[in-house]
């Protein structure tokens, strides 16, 4: 797997691959048609412009194909920090490597490239795969924040918080890459 920067030229490989119901059950704003997915797209690349955001497509090596995406937001330069999030994969591609190289490769370049001291990361309540993964990857869970978000739905999401911090990074560098056998 390998990340490069989204683009439009990614619209149609995750239209292929990304209007699935499933994949934006936790989002709260999900993507059901071409045009939404030309509207994400278009709202990552607006982000990118103004400096908050670094949006990603995450390509399978060997075919060259977007897989899902993912992103760097709620960039803070002045304070060392950003989140990784916005990150969805393809249902033939979960519960592979893929997020967490994917994770690794954005959490090494966030700490040792761009000198963060804080990569944060969160999800919904209530999904269980999701703060599995995250914990799995190392991010200490820090609360909840209740009533945090209403979806496109009406429900009121409660969403959880994780980060990890420059000190505990070799640490779970280390671990990460040996789960990826580096």
């Amino acid at each position: 797997m390998r990340l490069e920067p989204l683009s439009q030229s990614h619209h149609a490989g995750l239209c292929e691959i990304g209007l699935v119901e499933e994949l934006w059950r936790w989002i709260p704003l999900p993507v059901a048609t071409r045009e939404q997915m030309q509207a994400y797209i278009e709202l990552a690349l607006t982000e990118c412009a103004n400096g908050v955001s670094m949006p990603f497509a995450q390509i399978e090596r060997a075919t060259g194909r977007a897989i899902g995406s993912t992103r760097y937001m709620n960039i803070e330069k002045d304070h060392r920090r950003l989140e990784i999030g916005a990150t969805w994969i393809a249902p033939a591609w979960q519960r592979t490597s893929i997020n967490t190289e994917a994770k690794y490769l954005l959490l090494r370049h966030a700490f040792e490239d761009l000198g963060c001291m804080r990569v944060e990361l969160k999800t919904d309540s209530l999904n269980e795969k999701s703060r599995n993964a995250i914990l799995r990857v190392g991010a200490k869970q820090e609360g909840i924040f209740r009533n945090h978000i209403l979806t496109s739905t009406g429900r009121v999401r409660h969403t959880v918080y994780f980060s990890v911090i420059d000190s505990e990074w070799p640490g779970v560098k280390a671990k990460l890459e040996r789960w990826l056998g580096q």
